[in-house]
């Protein structure tokens, strides 16, 4: 079997919601799915939305070539269902896969398009998921309309400070449903966090949208432990996509503290931190 072609691209977290206000903004962390396309077929586990089946359905509807045999082969160490762009990533690297293999030129607005629509197409979110899609693969933020196309989505970018950890608290599974009513309804909230961002107040923007998303799916919890890491020297917290993970942000010389009040926590730590622009690989 050989490897016809491999890609990566990684994780994120969320600085605005795209359910909220139609609008949203992630920024990309040091946690990686590296997607091979091999020439023999393979059994591919944990694809529960058959993504890769979408995205080679929407490839060839594009007109772009596959190769004549294939198989997927996956490797990830992104944590599922959790809110930090697993799926985006899965599409992004695999998309760059068949891109290096087919040599179909493709630049990066193309594959966030082809991996927005494979998302939507098979059900794995509600938007799309174009910010979560361009952070996977490109570096810093950026505020996006998902109504748009990739190319045309951009409102606004920008990078984050050096100097940064940033530990992710995972919370077991996702156990409510999530209904774009129920974030339509706290637009008020949301409208916080676009303000802080917009006003270049990135870490105050990751902050109130977590609150907004704490609100809309009634996740007491994550407030509380959000208020308390925040009193305790991080400088944000808040869920991170629709949860159940929470993301915490703190400057590296606290990083010691939060992770002394997190190991008292009977949760599952990761501690990662954001994605710079020497080690991020675009086209690999």
């Amino acid at each position: 079997m050989k490897v016809l072609a491999e890609a990566n691209a990684n994780a994120a977290i969320s600085i605005l919601h795209a359910l909220g206000l139609g609008k949203g903004c992630s920024i990309g962390i040091n946690l990686k799915t590296t997607v091979r396309l091999v020439s023999e077929p393979q059994k591919v586990e944990g694809d529960f939305h058959n993504l890769l089946q979408t995205i080679e359905d929407i490839w060839g509807e594009n007109g772009y070539p596959l190769p004549e045999k294939f198989g997927w082969q996956i490797f990830s160490e992104i944590p599922i269902g959790q809110g930090l762009k697993s799926s985006s990533a899965i599409s992004c690297a695999a998309i760059k896969a068949l891109n290096l293999a087919t040599w179909a030129g493709l630049t990066d607005s193309q594959i966030v398009d082809i991996a927005v629509s494979s998302q939507i197409r098979c059900g794995c979110s509600v938007t799309g998921s174009m910010d979560d899609t361009w952070a996977s693969i490109s570096r810093g933020w950026k505020l996006v309309d998902p109504k748009k196309s990739a190319q045309e989505s951009i409102i606004l970018e920008g990078t984050i400070e050096d100097e940064i950890s940033i530990f992710l608290i995972l919370r077991g599974k996702r156990d409510k449903k999530i209904l774009s009513n129920d974030f339509n309804l706290q637009s008020r909230y949301f409208e916080r966090a676009y303000d802080s961002l917009i006003g270049g107040s990135i870490f105050q923007a990751i902050s109130n949208n977590g609150m907004a998303v704490a609100v809309a799916t009634d996740d007491d919890e994550a407030i509380r432990i959000s208020n308390k890491l925040i009193s305790n020297g991080a400088i944000a917290a808040g869920i991170t996509g629709s949860g159940p993970a929470i993301s915490v942000v703190c400057f590296i010389q606290d990083s010691d503290r939060i992770r002394e009040i997190l190991l008292e926590m009977d949760f599952e730590i990761i501690e990662t931190n954001f994605i710079e622009n020497d080690v991020l690989e675009l086209t690999e």
